[in-house]
């Protein structure tokens, strides 16, 4: 008789990828052996403070950054947004693949493990989305990588913390300064009770820094002295 777990069989995960269900050998893959060969890492030169590529090794800063200054520490994104990564992460947030955070919390893991551990963070909270979205989805994608990051790091996640007070426009169509406009506002540190000093924003995806960038202020005005941030990736802004 078969050893694979019944709700497997029912239920075969599938690839975070190309949406396929998983071929591999080992049972605890979560990705097809095919689709990890294409993944589109960040490559160095990274901008040192949000981690996007850079063309010149000369560079500290990606453009973005120089033209708008950021208020967090530092970013740690592990991927770039593009194909064939792209899709999946728009299939996590939007239609219930809640089990491809397994795979993207063992990615950031994997890869900012290390750096991240050495930052002594007081706390992980993921980047709230407003409620109505909330019902309507049925979950916040953010959530389940704090979740998972928690684990890895030791370090507790705090959900309720940060509050999506406004439910924005769609920053897709937006520049920066219409996206950071929009954003004004939008996020509600509740009282920091728990004295929270370093911590690290979870955001799936990472384009102009907008978002990141509006909850940091939310936090550092309710006391937090140190943001950073990690996401599953990072678009390339508007350089």
């Amino acid at each position: 008789m078969s050893n694979i777990p019944i709700i497997d069989l029912i239920y075969p995960r599938r690839c975070p990828v190309c949406q396929g269900i998983v071929e591999n050998t080992d049972r605890q893959a979560l990705i097809c052996i095919g689709c990890k060969e294409k993944l589109p890492y960040v490559q160095t030169p990274a901008c040192m403070k949000c981690g996007k590529e850079i063309e010149n090794p000369e560079q500290e800063y990606c453009s973005d950054c120089v033209r708008m200054p950021k208020r967090f520490t530092q970013g740690y994104p592990v991927f770039n947004y593009v194909e064939p990564l792209k899709e999946g992460v728009g299939v996590f947030k939007y239609q219930n693949r809640r089990e491809y955070a397994d795979f993207y919390v063992d990615e950031i893991w994997k890869v900012h493990g290390k750096d991240l551990l050495k930052l002594n963070l007081d706390g992980i909270i993921p980047v709230p989305i407003h409620g109505r979205k909330r019902r309507s989805r049925g979950y916040n994608q953010t959530e389940l990588l704090a979740r998972g990051l928690s684990r890895k790091l030791q370090v507790p996640d705090y959900e309720k913390l940060l509050i999506r007070q406004i439910n924005t426009l769609p920053q897709k169509a937006l520049n920066d300064k219409e996206r950071l406009d929009n954003l004004k506002r939008a996020f509600f540190f509740c009282e920091n009770d728990v004295k929270l000093k370093k911590v690290l924003l979870v955001d799936d995806i990472y384009t102009s820094g907008a978002t990141i960038e509006a909850c940091t202020d939310a936090l550092l005005q309710g006391g937090v002295q140190r943001v950073y941030y990690t996401s599953i990736c990072i678009g390339k802004g508007f350089n």
